[in-house]
């Protein structure tokens, strides 16, 4: 038999645990971790690519809007529906100097594949070890937690979605970008 006082302190740390998953906490923390800033320069990287060169970093990128989507795995349904929509709206991103750039724990073969499969022509990146997930809050176990992130010509992140409906995100984020453009104009 457990004392009230020490039920009472664990069903209070349940519902903070439960308050924190719903994503009533500090915009500051997700689910994978802690998220880096608003406002402040973006985490640097350099992953490996299934395009160009083999690798790619966010500071090759400079002069141009990014928007860095983390997701958890090639060829799921939720994934494959996401950059199915990204890739749909990809002209519309474009026109605005905007890139998109897919990041999960897949290796470079497994993007290439997905890639091909789905008629992707945006980079994906390895982040096979999760370091890069991890710096953006995003990664929890083994996998990539589907996150993305607005990062504005100069590298500064600029909005963070952690709420993510695969199918309408897309639309979502080209209309944020498209406020957060309007505001730098």
């Amino acid at each position: 038999m457990i004392s009230r006082r020490t039920f009472m302190s664990f069903l209070f740390a349940g519902c903070l645990a439960l308050l924190s998953w719903s994503n009533f906490a500090p915009t500051a923390d997700a689910m994978g971790g802690k998220l880096p800033a608003i406002n402040q320069p973006a985490p640097d990287f350099t992953l490996p690519t299934n395009t160009g060169d083999g690798k790619l970093s966010l500071s090759d990128l400079r002069g141009q809007w990014v928007v860095l989507y983390f997701y958890p795995k090639d060829f799921t349904s939720g994934c494959t529906i996401e950059a199915r929509r990204f890739q749909q709206d990809l002209p519309k991103y474009l026109e605005k100097n905007t890139q998109i750039i897919g990041v999960s724990a897949d290796n470079i073969d497994s993007h290439a594949e997905f890639c091909d499969s789905q008629g992707l022509k945006f980079p994906l990146l390895a982040d096979t070890n999760g370091a890069v997930s991890k710096a953006y809050g995003s990664w929890i176990g083994y996998v990539s937690m589907r996150h993305s992130f607005i990062i504005d010509p100069q590298g500064i992140l600029r909005d963070t979605f952690v709420k993510v409906n695969p199918i309408i995100h897309s639309t979502e984020v080209f209309a944020r970008l498209e406020k957060l453009q309007s505001a730098n104009s």
